[in-house]
């Protein structure tokens, strides 16, 4: 949880996959609701398959019976920890800590899309950018860059005879 300039608070779903270290996702947002939780998982399960299981805490929006009964129709299992022991949920717990003080500590969010905007923006470089001690430090999901084929083929050759000569098609 934050807050925005007025006062106002504003809470974070963080999504961190355990094995990779890459945080996935993190919604802002005034509220999160179990529907909130439905829709961002469907979509991370629908882009990157379906987790065996998911680790959380005991929050309402994860508890309620709408999404245990959805965790079951596709088949995860759900490891929620123990209320007082975030130990149990180390990955998350670190994310949320570096979280706050790389960024959450340092900036004053004047909206709440000032907020959404420059916490995407930290997601993403921690992503692609920060190195990670636990993965040799080396970011989780680098970005890979491919050189335009474009740019170091030859200048074509012009041909007078035909117009189109040259062209990359």
């Amino acid at each position: 949880m934050d807050w925005t300039a007025d006062g106002r608070a504003f809470r974070m779903l963080t999504i961190v996959d355990e094995f990779t270290r890459e945080c996935l996702a993190i919604d802002v947002s005034r509220k999160l609701t179990s529907e909130d939780v439905l829709e961002r998982l469907s979509d991370l399960f629908v882009r990157r398959g379906v987790p065996d299981h998911i680790r959380s805490d005991n929050g309402s929006e994860f508890t309620s019976t709408r999404v245990r009964e959805w965790f079951g129709r596709v088949g995860v299992k759900t490891l929620y920890i123990e209320p007082g022991s975030p130990w149990e949920n180390g990955y998350i717990e670190s994310f949320n800590g570096k979280l706050r003080d790389e960024l959450l500590a340092r900036e004053v969010f004047d909206t709440l899309l000032e907020a959404k905007v420059l916490i995407e923006r930290w997601r993403k470089a921690y992503n692609t950018v920060r190195p990670h001690s636990s993965l040799g430090y080396r970011p989780p999901a680098p970005e890979s860059r491919r050189p335009c084929p474009l740019a170091s083929a030859p200048p074509p050759q012009a041909d007078r005879g035909d117009p189109l000569a040259g062209l990359p098609w």
